[in-house]
């Protein structure tokens, strides 16, 4: 197992543009990220998700004065930055020994900048996150672990052939999207020589969680337990580290998370 802590803990930044003062988002923040090293955990921070564009990880540490643990913080990174920034962005994580980088190609939008696939070397008119995982591990060989998505519910073997394209790119863990229960296309993985992480969905929300995903929701809605599933998770996949993504920051996680007590 690659990782050195049992779960990964998604943990959102501040929005850049919001109606109410930013310190006490940035508080916020600040308590949460405190909650999920104290507990000897993973954290990870994703990249401007839905197109939204939030506060850096790496820019929300250095607002609120937090201590870094290399080893402890996955940043994302995903395509839709200026090359600049990107550079910028890469060359902050180096200088702080940071560890582990999850790339994805990311949800773009209006306020977001795309960068020009040629500038990190893709072949293709949009920049794919094969190109900047390439990019990223030729550019800083052997500073990052760089890993990648998988969503086990899009057509087989297509995106397979996507995944051994990010690993040949120099991935070496994988996330997938949030599965509930055993799932086939999670069971192959174990034929591909890459770490995975297992995506757990904590929320009770599953309209959400099968809008994200692109599932089908039939007979889930009043069934789902997010606390079962993850339960199951551990069965299906023991040696996998966890992502919990919609984790709830109001409930005591001793009594849902059976790995902090294991």
């Amino acid at each position: 197992m690659m990782f050195n802590f049992p779960y990964i803990v998604e943990l959102l930044s501040p929005k850049r543009s919001t109606d109410e003062p930013r310190d006490g988002f940035l508080d916020r923040f600040a308590e949460r990220y405190r909650r999920i090293v104290s507990a000897g955990l993973g954290l990870s921070i994703p990249d401007n998700p839905m197109g939204q564009p939030r506060l850096g990880a790496l820019e929300c540490i250095d607002l609120c004065g937090l201590s870094v643990d290399p080893e402890k913080i996955v940043m994302n990174l995903n395509t839709f930055h200026t090359k600049s920034g990107l550079d910028e962005l890469l060359q902050k994580a180096s200088d702080i020994n940071l560890k582990y980088v999850l790339i994805v190609r990311g949800d773009g939008g209006p306020l977001l900048p795309k960068i020009d696939s040629e500038s990190i070397g893709g072949k293709r008119s949009v920049a794919t996150s094969t190109d900047l995982i390439r990019y990223v591990n030729q550019r800083y060989p052997g500073q990052f672990v760089t890993g990648a998505a998988f969503n086990p519910y899009k057509p087989m073997p297509f995106e397979f052939d996507r995944l051994r394209q990010k690993i040949d790119a120099g991935a070496e863990f994988v996330v997938t999207q949030p599965i509930i229960g055993q799932n086939e296309h999670v069971d192959e993985l174990e034929n591909i020589d890459v770490d995975v992480v297992v995506e757990a969905w904590m929320s009770n929300n599953i309209d959400l969680f099968t809008k994200s995903v692109g599932k089908d929701n039939a007979g889930m809605a009043e069934a789902y337990n997010p606390a079962k599933n993850l339960e199951n998770l551990h069965k299906f996949y023991p040696t996998s580290c966890v992502y919990l993504s919609m984790l709830s920051f109001n409930k005591n996680w001793s009594d849902l998370l059976p790995r902090l007590t294991a």
